[in-house]
């Protein structure tokens, strides 16, 4: 990949995804959850982690952008020295996650769509430190995914499913309260 980043003078969102082939929703999915943990962006980050899950419930090939998006562009050095910072850390990460109980392709694709969907909503929630969870949950979602790790991307599911759980037993409980005060007044 290096190589490759190396021959181009410029390095654009489209070029790279369709360097990435499979991959590329697995990595767009880490880069935006990455960005969910940021406090202050993470309802700029859920809205946008939308759009690739919604396509991966439509079990499209890679993610689709427009082209405003598809052609921003880096400096090919510039790209070529975040790699050659991040590559190490994944090769780290690399010893603990790795292929392990494969799993249906096109359906795994498609549960991981839905279930990121429903995490990005929670990031929209506007109170402070809850989208870390999420955030985490979806970064172990991708790394899962990337991997093709079906024990890390269960372990991350069950982890999801609990924050999910959590979400509506508040919302429940918020409507469940909001109906019983006309009656307190």
């Amino acid at each position: 990949m290096l190589d490759a980043i190396h021959a181009e003078k410029h390095v654009t969102v489209e070029w790279l995804m369709e360097r990435l082939g499979d991959r590329s929703f697995g990595i767009l999915l880490l880069l935006l959850a990455i960005l969910g943990l940021l406090p202050g962006v993470s309802a700029i980050a859920g809205i946008m982690l939308m759009v690739p899950a919604m396509q991966m419930i439509m079990a499209r090939q890679g993610p689709v952008f427009p082209r405003q998006i598809g052609a921003w562009h880096l400096e090919a050095q510039s790209f070529a020295a975040i790699l050659r910072r991040v590559v190490p850390v994944l090769r780290w990460l690399e010893r603990f996650i790795r292929p392990r109980w494969p799993t249906p392709f096109e359906t795994t694709k498609r549960v991981i769509g839905a279930v990121v969907f429903l995490l990005g909503v929670n990031l929209l929630v506007p109170v402070p430190l809850s989208n870390v969870l999420p955030a985490l949950a979806i970064t172990l979602i991708a790394f899962a995914y990337l991997e093709e790790d079906g024990v890390l991307l269960c372990a991350a599911l069950v982890m999801a499913l609990a924050i999910l759980g959590a979400t509506g037993m508040l919302i429940w409980g918020a409507t469940s309260a909001a109906g019983r005060l006309p009656s307190l007044l």
